[in-house]
């Protein structure tokens, strides 16, 4: 039974890693520029990614497998799960933790560095005469990688002979003393993953707490108020009206403008600017059919075409989920400021829940039947991800104030999508200790496991839990009893990332209070967008004022179901008009 039950949260972890693959292989087919791929871009960009979110939704793997070693209404543990067993699953779940970790740390300072540096190496023109060979080449990319390789070595080095936390005679609890037990080179991976997590808050601020507040904003806001193929046959019906005024001028004048009269030129000169806006408004709506793109950008923009009378009541719901997000993150901040255990001085580690958090309650309770809080916490990861995505496009790849790089559909060049997929990772680093010990902290160190507290009782009683429901009591980091002790198994990420803080209260220290950023940045983004609509089309070709204007044209706020259907069928309506 135990095996079956094992397999089965695994096979489960299996699928939603195939999934995820196939996720983000549509995400970058999408985002990138038909025009300029690579496939070398492609193929790290989409391994990242994966690796990243694959990372983060094995938490539900590891609170599963560790919960099922015991019984949440009796409050011990099962009779299969001996000490042997249980170390054998929090064994296998470290080799997977670590492993992931690491080809996270390598993706994000090696891999994705090396694939930038490889592609802007590459010389058409040079490699088709022979001048430039794959060796050179390569030559090239390693010798602008070299840096990025240092980084890594000395990373690890400063995490394997650093000093940690000397708090060892303050901790009065064993949970926290063994914390601080650990070989050279976990420390330097600990550290390594600190310091990037430390580097990701601050995308995690900018981009996620933005993106959180504008996505469902942008969904409940935008609806097109003209479906595409109405609005392309209109077009081109204004544009020969507009082609046959400006012929019978011409014809009028012999080809020489200057034998019009002053109106008729005026009024040519207002065709000829018309004719180039229509020419732009038609080349924004044959992107928007997905022409002259592959297959799957047709059938993206088909899938969005059908969904979109959902996006008011998916926006309704993803903005519910957001608040409620927001608000588990912010009694869980001021959990930590008033009940942690050593405050700054192990970077506001929280020994045990004591306000009550909606989002952590919910995974908990449905923890109690696997795969319910997989799916919950699946939508909350993605949205997330999609936030900080929506982050990026709105804000940019910058430096600064100084715009290096922009991110949108079919118009993103390989080297913007490399240093988006390094900031998704960066990001994702720090949304993995956010969800893990501030959004759902309860859930992701013990998940539903309890015991039996016989110890608050007189032990003459000799209390049966079975019957005495007011014995059976909710596992902690904070309980220093025997028969806890016994029972409960804490997850293995939530190990990892307490040891982070722990060994180094500094990033403990940074962690939480960016945790105050993200939900002032958060509610700041919310209040202004809901007075002005926020810009998430990004079907822009270029940076003209003037094309901006007419891409509005394909993104105004309206309720037209029936340009929906016209654009799922591809048809515009009677005579090309769109139906009122």
């Amino acid at each position: 039974m135990a095996l079956l039950q094992t397999s089965l949260i695994w096979v489960v972890y299996a699928a939603v890693v195939t999934i995820l693959l196939a996720v983000a292989s549509v995400f970058i087919y999408v985002y990138q520029t038909p025009r300029d791929r690579s496939p070398s871009v492609t193929l790290t960009c989409i391994i990242a990614i994966t690796s990243l979110l694959a990372t983060v939704l094995l938490l539900p793997v590891d609170v599963s497998l560790v919960s099922s070693t015991t019984s949440s209404q009796l409050g011990r543990r099962k009779d299969w799960a001996t000490q042997d067993a249980v170390d054998k699953i929090t064994y296998s779940l470290t080799v997977v933790y670590y492993l992931l970790y690491s080809l996270d740390a390598l993706l994000c300072l090696l891999v994705i560095p090396f694939t930038y540096f490889w592609y802007e190496e590459y010389d058409e023109v040079a490699t088709e005469t022979g001048e430039q060979t794959v060796g050179q080449r390569l030559w090239g990319a390693l010798k602008y990688s070299i840096s990025f390789m240092a980084i890594v070595v000395i990373l690890f080095l400063v995490g394997f002979f650093v000093p940690v936390s000397e708090n060892k005679s303050s901790m009065d609890l064993d949970y926290f003393r063994r914390l601080l037990m650990e070989n050279h080179g976990e420390r330097a991976l600990t550290f390594a993953l600190g310091l990037l997590m430390t580097i990701g808050l601050g995308l995690y601020i900018l981009y996620t707490a933005s993106g959180l507040a504008l996505f469902p904003i942008g969904l409940i806001k935008t609806a097109p108020s003209v479906s595409s193929p109405a609005l392309r046959a209109t077009t081109a019906q204004q544009l020969e009206a507009n082609r046959e005024r400006q012929r019978q001028l011409e014809g009028r004048c012999g080809g020489n403008p200057e034998l019009l009269s002053s109106k008729d030129r005026r009024e040519l000169d207002t065709l000829t600017r018309e004719e180039r806006t229509l020419i732009r408004r038609q080349r924004l709506v044959e992107e928007a059919q997905g022409e002259g793109r592959s297959w799957l950008i047709r059938v993206w923009y088909r899938i969005e075409a059908l969904l979109r009378p959902f996006k008011l009541l998916s926006g309704i719901f993803l903005l519910l989920v957001a608040f409620l997000t927001w608000v588990s993150m912010l009694l869980t901040a001021i959990d930590k400021a008033k009940n942690s255990v050593c405050k700054h001085h192990c970077g506001y580690i929280l020994g045990h829940v004591s306000i009550f958090n909606p989002v952590n309650w919910a995974l908990v309770q449905s923890a109690k039947v696997f795969p319910v809080d997989y799916v919950i916490f699946t939508v909350l990861v993605l949205l997330l991800f999609c936030s900080s995505v929506v982050g990026i496009s709105v804000v940019g790849v910058r430096f600064l104030w100084i715009q290096i790089f922009r991110i949108r559909k079919g118009h993103t060049s390989p080297q913007a999508l490399l240093l988006a997929t390094a900031m998704l990772m960066l990001i994702i680093l720090a949304l993995n200790y956010s969800i893990s010990m501030v959004i759902a902290p309860q859930y992701a160190t013990f998940g539903p496991q309890t015991f039996c507290d016989r110890a608050s009782v007189s032990p003459l009683e000799q209390p049966d839990c079975l019957h005495s429901k007011e014995l059976i009591k909710p596992c902690s980091e904070a309980t220093d009893n025997s028969s806890a002790q016994r029972v409960c198994t804490p997850s293995v990420v939530s190990t990892f990332l307490n040891r982070v803080t722990l060994n180094y209260p500094f990033f403990g220290v940074v962690f939480f209070w960016a945790q105050f950023f993200f939900l002032g940045l958060y509610l700041v983004v919310f209040v202004t967008s809901l007075f002005r609509s926020p810009a998430l089309d990004e079907r822009q070709i270029d940076e003209d004022a003037e094309e901006a204007e007419e891409e509005g044209l394909l993104a105004n706020t309206g309720r037209r179901f029936n340009a929906t259907w016209q654009d799922i069928t591809g048809r515009a309506g009677r005579n090309g008009r769109a139906d009122h």
